[in-house]
């Protein structure tokens, strides 16, 4: 799970490089394509082929286009207007949007006076990180506004994939290939038609094409496949607890390679969202012993 939280906290970074000289459709494209092109190279490895029921193919285009390209695209937007560490930390909110969603639109979860008072503290948290007190305008507003909606978006394709995916007998990792795959064709698609200028690689600087090589391949495709096993081992809910983590990574090496700041208010609100996620999720903050209930010592 560290090593997972590393990775995924040092995605941030890795958008902040691209976007400096590429446009975010364009990093997004790099990224789900080469996440797609190591997915395959895995389901080659492991000969598992790709699904051929065509309502797989058309949940999975949801999840692909709300849950992969407009986040992603909407992160790199956001990065360029605030820091890396900023996006990091509003990705942390991702588990107060997902409830809502599951209890009103999925129904897939049921509302609880715990849960309640979590979504309650995680909009107190959101609302300090954005600084609300200091007025609604400037460019970093709109990025942090932009970063927010990114992580709504998977906020829907978490619930949404409970619902229509997590019964289906495909593997994960073949799933998820499906979706980079045409998450990639979306974003080729739309890319031109927005107006994005088409990068030209020889103008690009190794750090931006390593950068969006790296959170592709590493970032988008093996750390799925490492989620994955994280679930088998730990179940699914302890694994979900990697969202504690990130931001921290995310601000460490936010702060540690680009020299980013923060105001004090921001992580605080960061911690104040993350104690809603785990009062909502029912953390027990308490000690347990490891030895099993009933017997006692021989």
């Amino acid at each position: 799970m560290l090593v997972l939280s590393a990775i995924w906290g040092s995605s941030f970074l890795f958008i902040k490089v691209g976007v400096s000289e590429l446009h975010p459709l364009y990093v997004a494209l790099g990224r789900v394509g080469s996440g797609a092109i190591a997915l395959l190279l895995i389901l080659l490895l492991t000969q598992s082929p790709l699904p051929r029921d065509l309502r797989v193919w058309g949940h999975n285009a949801v999840v692909a286009i709300v849950g992969v390209a407009v986040p992603f695209t909407l992160f790199g937007y956001g990065e360029q207007h605030v820091s890396s560490i900023l996006a990091g930390i509003w990705n942390s909110i991702t588990p107060l949007v997902v409830l809502p969603l599951a209890v009103i639109a999925f129904r897939t979860e049921r509302m609880s006076v715990r849960r309640l008072v979590g979504l309650l503290l995680g909009l107190l948290g959101a609302l300090m990180i954005l600084g609300i007190w200091q007025g609604v305008g400037g460019s970093s507003f709109t990025g942090q506004l932009l970063c927010l909606a990114a992580a709504s978006c998977y906020g829907f394709a978490i619930p949404y994939t409970r619902k229509f995916l997590s019964h289906r007998p495909e593997s994960g990792l073949v799933m998820s290939t499906v979706q980079l795959l045409v998450a990639c064709a979306a974003l080729a698609l739309v890319a031109p038609v927005l107006g994005a200028p088409t990068p030209a690689l020889d103008s690009l600087s190794w750090q931006v094409i390593a950068s969006v090589a790296i959170l592709g391949a590493l970032g988008t495709g093996i750390a799925f496949v490492l989620h994955l096993r994280n679930i088998r081992l730990v179940g699914a809910t302890t694994a979900s607890m990697v969202t504690y983590i990130i931001p921290i990574f995310a601000t460490v090496i936010g702060a540690a390679v680009l020299s980013e700041r923060v105001t004090w208010f921001q992580p605080v609100g960061a911690v104040i969202v993350l104690l809603g996620v785990a009062v909502a999720q029912g953390v027990r903050f308490r000690w347990t012993s490891n030895r099993p209930e009933g017997r006692s010592d021989e």
